[in-house]
């Protein structure tokens, strides 16, 4: 997961400034320190990011068929769309185009497999937590600024409810990342050394704002920017996308079966 000053750092090689010899415009702060875990590791609150959750839709057996990859773009008329549909029955005031576009692949995600209504499905994806320390951290600070925050529900509840249900989750999950969460996390990992379990999981991670489409290797400006490959079958990468970079790629992998539904589901 890249960050913005990471991002910096890759558009000052692309300009040659390494290369040269020349200063970099942005010096990144190198003390990771400033993250470690507390003396006496205090944990004040449920990781649910690192939850198992019990596979009772066997999908398992479902992910051994072919698996598909798609891209599916969203333009800005699609996205101003989808947040209007939030909004549509009153319980959410306004809400971001992450939460929004999020909280439709999820639901759409958890319907399109066919899951058991009772099946629980975990949402992870990390927030930048820079701004969220308390003192915040160097605005270049080079090191993993960011942490797992997450939702829980059943499958069930995500399709049987409107939209706005799924983004109240998303919303309720991003407001979870405090100080006193982040350093809570920390000593989680420190005590436990756990890794998030993905089992029946969507793990987001965004792209959509670091600007890979103004590195330039002395080749020219790249057309196309992404992942060769996902590194997981539950991973699912939004990449900015257009001359204007405001419409957004989706990428995801499901099996065969399920990629047909969960196409439909795309046309809105």
């Amino acid at each position: 997961m890249l960050s913005s000053i990471q991002m910096d750092f890759v558009n000052s090689w692309g300009q040659n400034q390494i290369a040269r010899g020349l200063p970099l415009k942005v010096p990144p702060f190198l003390d990771r320190s400033i993250l470690k875990a507390r003396d006496m590791p205090t944990i004040e609150f449920p990781h649910h990011e690192f939850a198992q959750i019990d596979d009772i839709s066997n999908t398992a057996e479902l992910y051994k068929e072919e698996m598909l990859y798609m891209y599916f773009c969203f333009s800005p008329e699609m996205l101003e769309y989808l947040k209007k549909k939030v909004l549509e029955d009153g319980t959410i005031k306004k809400c971001t185009t992450f939460e929004a576009l999020s909280a439709f692949v999820w639901r759409a995600r958890s319907q399109a497999p066919k899951l058991h209504p009772d099946q629980q499905t975990k949402l992870l994806f990390a927030v930048d937590g820079r701004s969220r320390f308390n003192p915040p951290l160097p605005e270049v600070y080079f090191g993993n600024g960011i942490v797992l925050t997450n939702s829980i529900c059943s499958s069930g509840e995500l399709v049987e409810n409107q939209l706005s249900f799924s983004v109240k989750l998303v919303q309720e999950a991003v407001n979870l990342v405090t100080d006193s969460y982040m350093k809570s996390a920390i000593d989680y990992f420190e005590v436990t050394r756990a890794r998030p379990s993905l089992a029946a999981t969507l793990l987001i991670t965004t792209w959509s704002r670091l600007s890979f489409h103004t590195t330039d290797f002395r080749w020219g400006k790249p057309i196309l920017s992404g992942l060769v490959a996902l590194p997981e079958k539950e991973v699912t990468l939004f990449l900015s996308h257009g001359k204007e970079r405001k419409s957004i790629n989706v990428l995801l992998g499901l099996p065969a079966s399920a990629m047909k539904s969960f196409e439909e589901s795309m046309n809105i």
